[in-house]
């Protein structure tokens, strides 16, 4: 195609997009509105305009959008629970010349919500992925939270369960990095008890309802946050502040566990310990070999 030429490299071909050359098959990431429906930029409603087709979460949501803005486009649903079927549907009409939108309910596509799939096999298939910028509240609560915001970590949605958030928030306690999480009102108090216990009780911001009238920033450390915030409703945006940066004795086992949770994601373990070793100021070489001990032992 010829907005994707090939470099090579070490390993594989890379490819390169030129996302600004006239042609067919784009797929386009297009944000909408978190909120405010002000914040629709001209680029994202000239975007939705100018494509074939958009493909959204929920149609009845999303035609709602559109009809505010006079938008009036076939409307292919997909999200996580019907991709199989949604994603070559969505691939055909690229491949048919097509030029298609991928909306989300509100906010940024890909963003704590389905769509990665989907982008990875356009990539895969050499046709074109354009972002437009737009509304992203995790960055909204960042900026207005106070902490440091030159160093950050968007963690997104904890699990449900304690016992399993609990595990995972063990993973992130010696981060040094502002970390950045959403939370569904009905959990939030679980939540930021399970920090509590984990963090200690750090500096933090909770932000809700943003863009929209109720907005509100909660200032303060974990547990004065805590207090009141039972009774809260709507969106909300939780940006605590990360591990002290004085020097403490971190646990290789502590350490360990942040390098399996990289290796779930998809990072090689050599990989993974170099990063872990790297945010945590730990000897690459006793984290190597306590990992490795460690899995032997398991055997």
């Amino acid at each position: 195609m010829k907005n994707n030429e090939t470099t090579n490299g070490k390993n594989q071909d890379a490819t390169r997009q030129k996302s600004f050359d006239d042609i067919k098959s784009t797929l386009y990431l297009v944000p909408t509105p978190i909120g405010n429906l002000s914040e629709m930029s001209e680029r994202a409603l000239q975007t939705l305009k100018d494509v074939d087709l958009i493909a959204c979460e929920d149609t009845r949501n999303s035609g709602k959008l559109l009809k505010y803005f006079n938008i009036s486009k076939p409307l292919i649903s997909h999200h996580e629970h019907n991709q199989e079927t949604s994603i070559p549907k969505i691939i055909q009409a690229l491949q048919d010349g097509k030029n298609i939108a991928v909306i989300s309910d509100a906010g940024y596509p890909l963003v704590s919500d389905p769509g990665q799939n989907l982008v990875r096999t356009c990539t895969s298939k050499n046709i074109p992925v354009v972002p437009i910028s737009g509304p992203n509240a995790a960055l909204d609560a960042l900026v207005a939270s106070g902490l440091d915001t030159h160093h950050y970590l968007f963690y997104g949605f904890l699990d449900a369960k304690s016992a399993k958030r609990i595990k995972q928030l063990e993973t992130l306690k010696h981060i040094p990095y502002t970390i950045i999480f959403y939370e569904a009102p009905h959990r939030i108090e679980a939540m930021l008890q399970d920090v509590l216990e984990v963090f200690g009780n750090r500096q933090m911001c909770l932000g809700r309802e943003i863009t929209k009238i109720h907005e509100e920033m909660i200032r303060g450390s974990v547990e004065s946050v805590k207090k009141i915030c039972g009774s809260l409703k709507g969106e909300m945006v939780i940006v605590i502040e990360g591990a002290s940066l004085e020097k403490e004795e971190i646990p290789l086992e502590d350490a360990a566990k942040v390098v399996d949770r990289y290796v779930e994601e998809g990072l090689s373990t050599k990989k993974a310990i170099q990063q872990v070793a790297k945010d945590l100021g730990l000897s690459k070489n006793e984290l190597y070999q306590f990992v490795q001990k460690r899995k032997n032992s398991d055997n």
